[in-house]
């Protein structure tokens, strides 16, 4: 698909945890703007203003296309981002924030019947959630396994919808996983997320993987599947477009 550029307005917004944001914008397409098709997996990017210079920041659209103009965006609210800030400055109902759409290449093709693997840090979730909407909505048969890594149990900040997912749906199944054990029962793993899979993951040939958070939690589990047996071609994450790894012998390993 060919990105457009085009101007969005915030129809709701909806705190899902101290830095967490949902917001909601919804493109008017009877302008004549374009539409905001896209392909479940990619994301946008808005336009903040730095030091009178514009800027773009990434966002994973968090919901499949509707054809009705809206988006979904998970935001998170990192401490000393001075474009986060800038964007926090700008959440308000109403406001038009201007994006360009769709981007990215790490998507889901609906022709696909391999079982999916979907392992999400944090805001990862989002693009893990467009995959599944569009997944569920093709075929609710198709066999999806979410792993979802926070460090505390509040991170986790659509746990209900994940587990209404594995209630729902016959075939799908979720693994919440935390670094940092909390107070209160808890019923999924307490371990970094790379050791959780290693632990509890035994194939993954069969299967077409998806994995979102930061380069360093990506290729911290790309070894750890690697070392259950070797991947295939069916592992996707944006990671490895925006920052590729090193060939072995210039300064970094697989």
């Amino acid at each position: 698909m060919t990105s457009t550029t085009l101007n969005c307005r915030i129809e709701a917004l909806e705190t899902l945890d101290a830095n967490v944001t949902r917001v909601f914008l919804r493109a008017d397409l009877r302008e004549g703007q374009g539409d905001v098709a896209h392909a479940p997996g990619q994301y946008l990017e808005v336009a903040v203003e730095l030091e009178g210079q514009k800027s773009w920041v990434p966002f994973s659209i968090a919901n499949a296309h509707r054809g009705d103009g809206l988006l979904e965006l998970h935001i998170l609210h990192a401490e000393g981002s001075r474009s986060g800030a800038a964007l926090a400055r700008r959440l308000r109902l109403g406001e038009c924030l201007e994006v360009r759409l769709p981007m990215g290449g790490c998507v889901f093709d609906l022709a696909d019947r391999r079982p999916l693997l979907l392992i999400a840090a944090g805001t990862g979730f989002a693009q893990m959630k467009a995959i599944i909407e569009a997944a569920l909505a093709h075929d609710p048969d198709h066999e999806i396994h979410l792993w979802w890594a926070a460090r505390t149990r509040p991170e986790l900040y659509l746990d209900d919808l994940a587990r209404r997912w594995a209630r729902d749906y016959a075939y799908f199944s979720y693994h919440p996983v935390l670094e940092l054990p909390g107070e209160g029962d808890f019923d999924g793993v307490i371990e970094r997320i790379d050791r959780a899979l290693a632990e509890n993951i035994t194939a993954t040939r069969h299967a077409s993987v998806y994995i979102s958070g930061s380069p360093g939690m990506v290729y911290a589990v790309v070894d750890t599947l690697e070392a259950i047996e070797p991947l295939t071609e069916r592992v996707f994450s944006d990671v490895f477009s925006y920052a590729p790894r090193m060939p072995a012998g210039n300064g970094e390993s697989r």
